[in-house]
């Protein structure tokens, strides 16, 4: 994200259709095995611009117009980039705040630089999560956490967000970019397609019974058994030396 003059809000802009474009694009292509998400100047996002916000009540639309500004505008992120199944990895390198932490949350490894904060802040200025936050957050720290954050609207340091999983690792700001990637460069060692599949089943994971999630996993697994890549890993293993994927 490049906007830091908004800093990096997400309404107001070209920001969701510049998101669907991406996701697009990186869904399109199998070479594509990791994905990075993170942005320029000290902010991450501050979720949705508060200023562009004034027209509702300025401009007096009705509760129905607005309603569907969110399901065609902002709502279209979650849906694109939560279901991308490329694994996405969210470098947080400052505030993450509002739907800017949503947007996190969306990812599926969150690494924190130790400049990064965290607030799901939307109650501080009258709001509710208006971008599936309130589905997020919880799949991500639970739901006593996510209460918490939602009903104080207070602030998580990058310390406390290690301390709760809502990111894995914290690290300097200055090598957050080299730490992002090389956690990418281990994803995209494996093969593409079963990282994939292997995205896909998670995130089935998270909705499903374990009966369909077993039924699913079975088929996925028949194809990944065919694949030029299983064989190779299956010969490598036995030659002793490493695997060299084809994608």
């Amino acid at each position: 994200m490049s906007q830091p003059e908004t800093r990096n809000a997400l309404t107001g802009n070209s920001a969701v259709e510049e998101f669907l474009q991406a996701c697009t694009q990186i869904g399109r292509d199998a070479g594509i095995r990791a994905v990075i998400l993170t942005a320029e100047g000290p902010i991450f996002s501050s979720g949705g611009n508060l200023k562009d916000m004034q027209r509702y009540y300025t401009q007096d639309l009705a509760a129905e117009a607005i309603r569907e500004e969110y399901r065609n505008g902002i709502q279209r992120i979650p849906k694109a980039l939560y279901n991308l199944d490329v694994p996405v990895i969210a470098a947080v390198n400052g505030p993450a705040i509002g739907a800017g932490l949503d947007l996190a949350c969306m990812c599926d490894i969150r690494i924190a630089s130790d400049s990064a904060t965290f607030a799901e802040s939307f109650v501080k200025v009258g709001l509710v999560p208006g971008d599936g936050g309130a589905w997020l957050l919880p799949r991500v720290v639970g739901m006593s956490k996510a209460s918490e954050m939602a009903f104080t609207g207070e602030a998580l340091s990058a310390t406390e967000a290690l301390a709760c999983g809502l990111v894995s690792r914290v690290v300097p700001r200055e090598s957050l970019l080299e730490e992002a990637h090389r956690l990418a460069g281990k994803i995209a060692a494996n093969p593409g397609g079963v990282l994939r599949m292997t995205k896909r089943l998670l995130r089935e994971g998270e909705r499903s019974t374990l009966e369909s999630l077993l039924e699913l996993s079975a088929s996925y697994q028949a194809i990944a058994h065919l694949t030029p890549d299983h064989h190779e890993a299956v010969r490598a293993f036995v030659e002793k030396r490493a695997p060299k994927f084809s994608g």
